[in-house]
């Protein structure tokens, strides 16, 4: 039996609100790094919609701190709005310094409640531009990435003789598509995913999400001439232990709304957290693996995080792959 995979995310917004320190995080990055429980740590990414400290440096002081783990953004929600060779320089940097250990999952970043607009007006970018924009700079960065000289010319960027060095570790350095569509108009998310993606991610935000979308992009890989069994996912959820459901979904409400705003309902916030008891959590766990998670980044939502980490590497995740 194949052993799921597991991801630590941390929650560097939890910063801005009081929810954790970076010290705090830093430990806990560590923790993980030391649990073979553990594949990778991710970190989340906003400029100016959801405000928090940025990424990439983060990305490089971690690289530093831990030597076994992955080292992923998902997703990089400001992908469409960056400079792409500026990043793609900065990215193919933190693989050379991770010694190749980088998961890139990027994604247009078009948020609830308008937050996405703002912030692309800052820049003159619409929302409407975003899935174009991260498909472009996703051509860019892959050429600057394995070509001795680019010149480009597209819809959004035009450049000439381009070169980047080092170049990634990792050859070709993977770039993921995060989307979380809903089920009824996902087919041409899914189909860009299938086309160009190196691995799928999915937020569980609407209950039953992954179990819906997953079928469908196998489907589309194999229209693709690509293999689903050998094709990366990971389902990107929360988690909250204690001894009652009702109390740790209280909690997670109140989190998410400090980090978002007040845009998930109830029902959304329930069937993206893994919530309640250990039983109760590795139970819903369970049932993302059933569904074809073969990997699982889970983000603590809650105000005590070293103490929902250790409940989390002891009492939840042993015993998922369990039967």
């Amino acid at each position: 039996m194949t052993r799921t995979s597991f991801g630590f995310i941390i929650p560097q917004r939890a910063i801005v609100f009081g929810a954790a320190t970076w010290p705090e995080l830093l430990d806990l990055a560590r923790a993980a790094d030391h649990n073979p429980l553990f594949d990778s740590i991710w970190l989340g990414d906003s400029l100016i919609a959801k405000a928090r400290p940025d990424p990439i440096p983060i990305l490089g002081a971690l690289a530093a701190t831990v030597s076994r783990v992955r080292l992923g953004v998902g997703c990089m929600a400001s992908f469409p709005l960056r400079d792409p060779v500026v990043f793609a320089a900065q990215w193919a940097a933190l693989d050379l310094i991770s010694n190749g250990r980088t998961e890139l999952a990027v994604c247009t970043g078009i948020g609830l409640g308008g937050t996405s607009a703002r912030e692309g007006a800052i820049w003159n970018i619409r929302d409407s531009e975003r899935g174009a924009r991260m498909v472009e700079n996703i051509e860019i960065c892959r050429r600057l990435w394995s070509e001795d000289s680019v010149t480009f010319d597209g819809r959004f960027r035009s450049f000439a003789n381009a070169a980047i060095q080092p170049r990634p570790v990792q050859q070709p350095c993977p770039i993921w598509i995060a989307a979380n569509p809903q089920p009824a108009l996902a087919e041409n998310p899914l189909r860009r995913v299938a086309r160009i993606a190196d691995g799928f991610m999915v937020a569980e935000v609407r209950p039953g999400l992954f179990a819906a979308l997953w079928p469908k992009l196998e489907q589309y890989l194999m229209d693709e001439g690509r293999d689903p069994t050998a094709f990366p996912n990971i389902v990107y959820m929360n988690v909250n232990i204690a001894p009652d459901r009702t109390v740790a979904l209280e909690e997670t409400a109140r989190f998410l709304d400090r980090y978002y705003g007040p845009v998930f309902s109830p029902a959304m916030a329930a069937g993206w957290t893994a919530a309640g008891t250990p039983r109760e959590c590795i139970d819903h766990l369970r049932a993302m693996v059933r569904a074809g998670a073969k990997a699982i980044a889970l983000r603590i939502t809650g105000w005590n995080q070293r103490d929902q980490f250790a409940r989390l590497a002891n009492d939840v995740l042993p015993f998922v792959d369990a039967q």
